[in-house]
């Protein structure tokens, strides 16, 4: 007999047993015909895979959910996601950024130091990947600073975010970052290119070793992926062998690209062209390649990238923040441009990057029908697992992978509903995220995560940010004191005094 419905909770951490099935006042469906919204439907889940979407299931299951009033939809898929403890906050009212920090002052470099402990750089992917759960993705590939770093990022630190994510039940793609160079500031303060190419070619031989091994483990949960550092640290000679490797072993690579004025300049200045056509000579545009964050991107540059696949991970409200944006959503996508999403700042929150896409895209055009609530949530969904190469991702289809989110429609939604997709972007917060299920795991419930201590992890996370502002003085050009760097918005008082009538 099919079991009864029941509101008891999901089991966290674990896989139902058996045959199960997940009920809600909505479902998202990927149907032979498209994209479809079930009212009062339910996903069936067997083991790791989706068996069934629709109503009224009419086979046995040992157990079924009932979620109320609520939206069951694919995991977000983060091509972009953030895996600190974020630094580009630091930079919102503290500018121009390159005076604060944001680029090595010409006498730091000769002494870089890592200013985490191998502890806390473990401790702060584990973190962030909790966020991630909290707000409804599923599957994310890793982006951190590489400013508080000696140079590139570790195989040490990445072993022990394999480790996290498997054990919080997350899927993941992973690479170290690597670079053969960097920006940093001469005594007048002026930006100078430095570069080291035999150091990135290492970096990029330990890099590519680890995707290697990793790849495909944790029953499939992590994934190997190649991740140079922005174009203008990278020589032609790395970037060249980054890609016979990701060729090789068919996987991703991830560039930052076509995303900020310093990097335009320098990119003119060591090239005579743009990032994108810089690789364009290359040979190196191609459906593999995944380029955040094309805000500064021209139209031949966007050209290219129609041409070749490449696909955009657009990242919203991180670019909205430094004043920037992608010019525009619906123009990109009319050209036959790929756009995934990703989140790249805090909170690691897609919804409100959905959110702040739409609003900016129609800004941008000019207009308030452009693009629509069902673009920017199927970029975050389809477009980003197609940019993986994972038509078993992003969708909620019989085969598919139990890769799903549920949103609440109800107690955490302020505004009447007229529709679940156009209220879940509209509320612009993936704090109504009420479960997160990976591989069929339950991974998150009720702001809990399966395997850390939120309530305790929080405080350890702001104590060791705390301790990595206190070192920014070191590597800011001039070494002024942290109070100089970042003020705060008001001047700081330890008086009171009554307010007078």
């Amino acid at each position: 007999m099919t079991a009864p419905s029941s509101r008891s909770m999901l089991p966290l951490g674990k896989r139902p047993p058996g045959r199960w099935a997940l009920k809600a006042r909505f479902v998202v469906a990927d149907l032979p015909e498209g994209r479809r919204l079930v009212p009062d439907g339910e996903v069936v889940i067997e083991n790791d895979k989706i068996l069934w979407v629709g109503r009224d299931f009419e086979g046995e299951v040992s157990a079924r959910y009932d979620m109320g009033d609520a939206l069951i939809g694919p995991g977000f898929v983060d091509l972009d996601a953030l895996s600190d403890l974020d630094t580009t906050v630091l930079a919102m009212d503290n500018q121009p950024g390159w005076k604060k920090g944001r680029v090595w002052a010409a006498d730091y470099a000769p002494r870089a130091y890592e200013m985490y402990s191998q502890d806390e750089l473990a401790f702060q992917k584990r973190y962030a990947f909790a966020q991630l759960l909290l707000n409804g993705i599923t599957s994310a590939l890793p982006i951190a600073s590489l400013f508080y770093r000696t140079w590139g990022e570790t195989v040490a630190e990445f072993e022990a975010a394999a480790v996290a994510a498997e054990e919080l039940g997350i899927r993941v793609w992973l690479g170290p970052a690597y670079r053969s160079g960097g920006v940093i500031l001469d005594e007048r303060g002026a930006m100078k290119p430095v570069f080291d190419e035999e150091r990135g070619l290492s970096e990029l031989a330990e890099a590519a070793a680890f995707a290697k091994r990793v790849h495909g483990s944790a029953n499939g949960l992590i994934s190997g992926m190649f991740a140079p550092d922005r174009v203008e640290t990278c020589t032609e000679t790395l970037l060249r062998r980054t890609f016979a490797h990701a060729d090789n072993m068919d996987m991703p690579v991830r560039l930052h690209m076509a995303q900020g004025e310093m990097e335009l300049q320098t990119m003119r200045r060591l090239h005579g062209v743009t990032a994108p056509e810089w690789l364009d000579r290359l040979g190196a545009l191609s459906p593999r390649l995944i380029a955040p964050h094309a805000t500064v991107a021209t139209e031949d540059d966007l050209a290219r990238y129609a041409s070749h696949g490449v696909t955009v991970a657009h990242c919203p409200l991180v670019s909205a923040r430094h004043g920037s944006a992608l010019k525009c959503f619906s123009r990109l996508k009319a050209m036959g441009i790929r756009i995934g999403m990703g989140t790249d700042t805090a909170p690691a929150d897609m919804v409100l990057n959905m959110s702040v896409g739409l609003m900016m895209n129609r800004l941008a055009e000019g207009r308030g029908d452009a693009g629509s609530s069902a673009d920017v949530y199927d970029a975050a969904t389809i477009a980003g697992a197609d940019a993986l190469k994972r038509q078993d991702l992003g969708r909620i289809a019989s085969g598919a992978k139990a890769d799903i989110a549920v949103f609440d429609m109800a107690d955490s939604m302020i505004a009447p509903r007229i529709d679940p997709i156009q209220t879940l972007v509209y509320g612009a917060t993936g704090r109504v995220t009420r479960a997160t299920i990976v591989d069929g795991r339950i991974s998150m419930r009720d702001g809990e995560v399966a395997g850390i201590d939120l309530t305790a992890a929080r405080g350890q996370a702001q104590r060791q940010f705390d301790g990595l502002v206190a070192k920014y003085p070191d590597r800011t050009f001039q070494h002024p004191p942290v109070e100089e760097i970042f003020p705060p918005s008001y001047p700081l008082t330890h008086h009171s005094s009554e307010v007078s009538r």
